[in-house]
């Protein structure tokens, strides 16, 4: 006739949608809602593109709206169709684009072991950070700049040629009157940045938004600097490239350096990510010293280098359901279960909402995707909703009235997490060892322990009948709630949900039951609020019963 624990905790799930803890495997929904969902996804992309890249606003973190775009083409190939999303190449409110002298080419990605094979199979390695701007193409006639290109879609970007020729960091006449394709990332000047403290610093579309301004003032234009990180048409030789790069008034040098058995790749993306840098830094790039000429590039990821990202401070994970918690003194928590993400080596698949308040503010359902980081790079949290399902599940939270610090003694319908709360809590202050909740919850389960001091009188067999409980672990959990009867009347008192101050009062049980309002001010530490719930805690009905049932059985103080 009692609720089964188990039961509980599956249903107090309020819904589950079945998804692949995969990212790239299918959702488990019928092609109409798969559809409707991604036709609705892929107008949020559009929507962050043209604010992006016409406004000049950030909408959403750069690593976010990676993991959504990438979501949406696996959503696309699910339905048998290509991913049709394409940046957009218009920045600027100008209009015309130009044709890259050499295409503007996007990055493989490697993980540890991918950076082991890529750096084992190749020699003359050099290393760069991964400069989190906006990249720019400029080409060099005689030592003039005569063109100035956006990366748009690799092969043709946005004439940005007036406005680059305002930026102090980049010369429109070279010292010497060379002509070169210079390729390298405006980014937005920063102060001693260190990546790992400030992950998300808005570089990026600070300067998508300057660019994008009709008449950015001078100290805006003086905030973007430029860091040149390829010269396709240069010399072959990476220590040629780096000299004249640095005789043309360039710091490439400054940050490109070549990798050997004492400083590897690993040290100098720890040293990148964990020092200061004048620039906001995703990663790093790895890549070979020669390359093939620029005439024969295309806008694929080359062979020759690969990009080595950070590890991820903030993840995009999808709802999988809503579980409300009541805890022992009657707070409801929302705990949103995740499909599983990985922040900073750590597996995530649960974050606490904290309140109802904050619970009902984001309106989070099932199927809603959301931005997942690390608080003080341990404690995940979900910092917002990046959108919301089409399909809005309705779901029912607890009424928080019903809930308080002297509910949920006896294991009725609503009480159970309340109740394995109390009996958790209890556990840690009588010094139990060996028993937490998953012993309490089968304790519950097979109906051995339905109020908060069922233990007391329990014998090893019946302790047998729960799950995962054997003789012996039946005898050693008989032997701790033996020792847990001499502890002290303080203790018991903590165990059983006394407010604070009744550890300080002076007295046994009949003593601190007679206590008035005016005697538990006296108390060092109690004022009129907590006064008040002493006076209900001693002469609530089923606390004095339980303190006769303690006085039965010989507990010291009762």
């Amino acid at each position: 006739m009692l609720l089964s624990v188990r039961a509980w905790l599956l249903g107090g799930l309020v819904w589950l949608v079945t998804f692949s803890a995969q990212a790239a495997e299918c959702p488990d929904w019928p092609e109409e809602r798969l559809t409707r969902e991604s036709q609705a996804l892929a107008e949020h992309v559009e929507y962050w593109d043209i604010a992006y890249h016409q406004e000049g606003v950030a909408l959403i973190d750069d690593v976010l709206y990676d993991q959504a775009v990438e979501h949406l083409a696996n959503w696309q190939r699910c339905l048998g169709a290509e991913p049709e999303h394409h940046p957009l190449t218009r920045v600027t409110r100008s209009s015309g684009t130009l044709e890259h002298p050499a295409a503007q080419r996007g990055l493989n990605k490697a993980d540890d072991d991918g950076v082991r094979r890529f750096t084992s199979r190749r020699e003359n390695l050099w290393i760069q950070p991964k400069v989190d701007g906006v990249a720019i193409t400029l080409r060099y006639a005689d030592g003039e700049l005569v063109e100035a290109v956006s990366r748009g879609d690799g092969e043709r970007g946005q004439d940005w040629t007036s406005r680059i020729r305002q930026l102090p960091a980049v010369p429109n006449t070279l010292p010497e009157p060379v002509s070169a394709v210079l390729q390298g990332e405006l980014y937005w000047r920063l102060n001693q940045h260190v990546q790992s403290r400030s992950p998300s610093s808005g570089a990026r579309g600070a300067v998508a938004g300057a660019m994008a301004q009709s008449s950015p003032t001078e100290a805006t234009l003086e905030r973007i600097g430029l860091f040149v990180w390829g010269w396709p048409d240069g010399p072959t030789e990476m220590a040629a490239r780096l000299s004249q790069l640095t005789a043309l008034g360039f710091d490439s040098a400054d940050y490109t350096y070549p990798l050997d058995d004492r400083r590897d790749a690993a040290y100098w993306r720890d040293v990148w990510f964990n020092g200061p840098l004048p620039f906001a830094t995703d990663g790093v790039v790895i890549k070979q010293a020669e390359r093939p000429g620029g005439t024969r590039w295309s806008s694929s990821p080359p062979a020759w280098a690969i990009a080595w990202k950070y590890p991820a401070q903030q993840a995009l994970a999808e709802v999988r359901g809503i579980e409300f918690r009541v805890g022992r003194t009657g707070r409801v928590t929302p705990l949103v279960w995740l499909n599983p993400v990985l922040l900073e080596g750590r597996r995530i698949s649960r974050v606490s909402l904290g309140s109802l308040e904050r619970w009902e503010s984001l309106g989070v359902r099932p199927g809603d995707q959301v931005a997942i980081s690390l608080a003080g790079l341990t404690i995940p949290q979900l910092t917002e909703v990046v959108w919301h399902t089409q399909e809005r599940s309705p779901l029912s939270a607890p009424t928080p009235q019903r809930y308080h610090l002297l509910s949920c003694f006896e294991l009725t319908p609503g009480c159970e997490s309340q109740l394995l709360a109390r009996l958790s809590y209890l556990g840690e202050q009588l010094g139990m060892q060996g028993i937490g909740e998953g012993t309490w919850q089968s304790l519950m389960e097979a109906g051995v322990v339905t109020q908060l001091l069922d233990w007391l009188n329990v014998e090893p067999r019946q302790l047998r009948k729960a799950y995962g409980i054997g003789e012996v672990t039946a005898a050693s959990l008989n032997e701790q709630f033996q020792v847990a009867r001499g502890q002290p009347f303080a203790s018991w008192l903590s165990a059983l949900g006394a407010p604070p101050g009744s550890e300080a009062a002076r007295g046994d049980w009949d003593d601190l039951a007679s206590y008035q309002r005016e005697q538990w001010q006296a108390v060092p530490g109690v004022g009129p609020v907590r006064a008040e719930a002493l006076v209900a805690f001693f002469s609530h009905p089923e606390v004095q019963l339980m303190a006769r049932e303690l006085q039965q059985a010989g507990v010291a103080g009762f």
